[in-house]
């Protein structure tokens, strides 16, 4: 194991071009897992060319799931790539955007640190994106840093001019360049093409950044002599062109590019001590993916299931929990305005599971509410995840406890019982960014308890990104009804945890548990849902069969 002894750190910085969605994050992930598995210490960052401040405020569907870090801050979903792949904690400092740079800048500006000088591009905003890679490099050997968008866009310039910059600064052995591309395969010409790859470091050149690592995403093998070629019009050593081919799953990746050698190029180019690679446990996780043993199908109630990457850490969750068990986990998207239709809830037929997973505002409340409904009434293991949770106990106010007109007042400011109402601290807070109770917060589990059994522990810490609460003067009318309170916030202030005692698997939780989920390391709520999943499947199994040979029996006799 090799120590920083007070020294820099490398840094490696990922680009893309052609296209977007090439997969950067999962790139810079996997070879952050790779250099762990080298024994180096990582983490990373992601810089987005966007002017909002952070994505708290854009829809879903525009951006896909806001990932939130242990002290709130409001960040990408690539940071959650970075988090399940390595061991790096992020934060606020590991994400930034066109606008929080620019509104760092003006903050300096009008406290007059400038001393009166005209700001500018270059040098002042540069200088801020440089300063905020260096605040990322304390205690590490590598910071692996994502340029977010696509080399050739403007919003991407500063960035782009940063990151050429900063090499001048800290020295050529301590910056790398990496940039993902595209060879794509013309079916009617039966080639791959190189041209994409050419025209993109082509552009990234135009700003004086010449690439030291091509990553060349293709869904096939790549030819030597293709590499050849790339290397020749390009301007890069033929081992430096690594093909990343397209996988069955995200966890192959980092086997996928060792395969190619990227770890020991990058530890060449960086002048690194060539460390043994430890990926075992890499290569036990695809085993086990490539080979589960059964499998089980959940049913996602949603805003937002036609983008799927609005529930990105969620999927992912739920798929390490089948991990746990070595179980395939089938996904069945279910729009929550659906289950609103007359006879809406058959769409829940056949579930192993029911999740409702967070969202905001008044669409499809009432479709979630019905899933949770069919969860308690047919005995279907159920997790619901903070607006999950908050609709869970308004169902269950309304139809168990008989407390008509119950409702949340993010729907109904009127309601005739406000079981869940806005945040009190958040009373008249009218901003919508970064105003959430956000981040990391603890959790007291009641003794002897199924969140108790399931997280093994008395105390857990969980993230949060709500604005809306359980109204406690409720508690009383819950309990007596049989929904037990769970978790606690340390002063009780907060119902963090619901459950049902009797029910086979029902718990509810105002947190997002789907962010400390790893693929090596479960979270211990989808592993028991996925768990309880399976035995409900195995039960409904076993009972069909048995209506089947009792028909047979029946039938035979006549």
């Amino acid at each position: 194991m090799q120590h920083t002894d007070g020294r820099s750190p490398k840094y490696i910085f990922v680009t893309g071009g052609v296209v977007s969605s090439l997969g950067k994050g999962l790139a810079a992930a996997s070879i952050g897992a790779l250099l762990e598995g080298h024994g180096y210490r990582v983490t990373l960052q992601k810089f987005d060319p966007y002017i909002n401040v952070d994505p708290g405020t854009m829809s879903p569907f525009q951006h896909g799931e806001v990932y939130v870090t242990d002290d709130g801050a409001e960040t990408d979903l690539d940071l959650g790539h970075y988090e399940r792949f390595t061991s790096t904690v992020t934060t606020r400092a590991h994400n930034w955007t066109t606008g929080k740079i620019y509104q760092s800048v003006i903050q300096k500006e009008r406290r007059g640190e400038y001393l009166g000088r005209t700001v500018q591009v270059i040098p002042h905003i540069t200088n801020e994106i440089k300063e905020c890679l260096r605040a990322a490099g304390k205690d590490v050997h590598v910071v692996l840093v994502e340029i977010g968008g696509t080399v050739g866009d403007i919003e991407s310039q500063p960035f782009l001019e940063a990151i050429r910059q900063f090499r001048q600064d800290v020295g050529r052995d301590n910056t790398l360049y990496i940039h993902l591309t595209l060879v794509p395969y013309i079916g009617t010409a039966g080639e791959l093409k190189t041209k994409p790859t050419q025209h993109s470091v082509r552009d990234l050149r135009s700003m004086g950044i010449q690439p030291d690592i091509l990553l060349c995403r293709t869904d096939r093998f790549l030819p030597q002599d293709i590499k050849r070629k790339i290397a020749l019009f390009c301007d890069v050593s033929e081992e430096a062109v690594i093909a990343s081919r397209d996988v069955s799953s995200i966890y192959e990746v980092p086997l996928s590019l060792a395969a190619e050698g990227v770890d020991s190029i990058i530890l060449k180019y960086l002048r690194l001590p060539q460390t043994q690679l430890h990926v075992e446990q890499w290569q036990r996780l695809v085993e086990r993916i490539k080979h589960p043993s059964d499998e089980v199908t959940i049913h996602v109630v949603g805003k937002y299931v036609e983008y799927e990457d609005s529930y990105k850490s969620l999927n992912e969750a739920m798929v390490h929990g089948g991990f746990a068990h070595g179980l395939k986990v089938n996904f069945q998207w279910v729009e929550a305005e659906a289950l609103e239709e007359p006879d809406g809830e058959k769409l829940l037929d056949g579930a192993d599971g029911i999740l409702v997973p967070g969202g905001f505002g008044t669409r499809g409340t009432r479709g979630m509410m019905k899933a949770a409904e069919v969860a308690r009434t047919r005995q279907v293991p159920f997790l619901g995840i903070c607006y999950g949770f908050q609709w869970a106990t308004v169902e269950f106010a309304r139809n168990v406890c008989g407390l008509e007109g119950a409702d949340s007042t993010e729907v109904d400011e009127a309601a005739a019982h406000k079981v869940i109402y806005k945040l009190r601290d958040l009373l008249g807070v009218d901003d919508l960014g970064g105003t959430m109770r956000l981040g990391q917060y603890e959790c007291r589990l009641a003794p002897g308890s199924l969140a108790n059994r399931v997280y093994g522990t008395d105390t857990v810490f969980e993230r949060h990104r709500h604005r809306y609460e359980f109204n406690r003067a409720y508690e009383p009318a819950v309990a007596e009804h049989g929904l037990l309170i769970s978790g606690r916030s340390p002063d009780g202030k907060f119902v963090e945890i619901a459950e049902l005692p009797g029910h086979p698997w029902f718990i509810a939780v105002q947190f997002h548990p789907e962010f400390k989920s790893k693929p090596l390391r479960p979270h211990p709520l989808f592993a028991g849902f996925i768990e309880a999943g399976y035995r409900h499947r195995q039960a409904r199994l076993s009972a069909a069969g048995a209506r089947a040979a009792a028909a047979g029996v029946e039938q035979a006799a006549e």
